[in-house]
C-alpha cells in the first residue's frame, strides 16, 4: 500500500439506477418500493474499493471490517444515485472511509466504512485453513 499521507483523501464515486429489482419489496425486506438499505450499502462499498484503486499494490485487496450506516431519505424506483467515499483515515493496513450517497442534491444515506488492506494469496490461504479447523 502506499504511504498513508498519499491514501488520504482518496475518494471514489460510483452510481446507480434504482431498478424494480434493487427496492425492498423485491428484495423481501419491506413492502415500500424504495431502494433497499443493501442496495445503499453495496453502492458505497463500491466506491471504497474504488477510490483505493491506484493505492494498494497489485497483490493487495481490501476486505470489510465494519459497516455504519444512517438512511436519511428514502429513493424511488428510478431514481439516479451516486455514491461518494473519501478515505479519512489510516491505522496500520485499517483504512476508514467516509461516504454518501445522493440523488441529484438531495442526500439519502451516509455511513462509516472500515476496510483492512491484505495481500490476497495470503489472506485466502488463512481463510482456507481456518475453515478445514472448523
Amino acid at each position: 500500500m502506499k504511504p498513508t499521507e498519499e491514501v488520504i483523501g482518496a475518494i471514489g464515486l460510483t452510481v446507480m439506477t434504482v431498478r424494480a429489482g434493487d427496492s425492498s419489496v423485491a428484495m423481501g425486506i419491506g413492502d415500500l418500493p424504495i431502494v433497499s438499505q443493501s442496495n445503499l450499502m453495496n453502492l458505497m462499498e463500491q466506491a471504497t474499493i474504488i477510490s483505493m484503486a491506484e493505492h494498494l499494490d497489485p497483490e493487495e485487496t481490501t476486505f470489510p471490517i465494519s459497516f455504519e450506516m444512517i438512511t436519511l431519505s428514502p429513493a424511488s424506483i428510478g431514481a439516479e444515485l451516486r455514491a461518494l467515499s473519501r478515505c479519512v483515515e489510516v491505522e496500520n493496513r485499517e483504512l476508514t472511509f467516509e461516504c454518501e450517497v445522493y440523488e441529484g442534491e438531495r442526500q439519502v444515506a451516509a455511513a462509516q466504512i472500515k476496510r483492512s488492506a491484505v495481500e490476497r494469496v495470503s489472506f485466502l490461504a488463512r481463510t482456507a485453513a481456518q475453515s478445514l479447523i472448523s
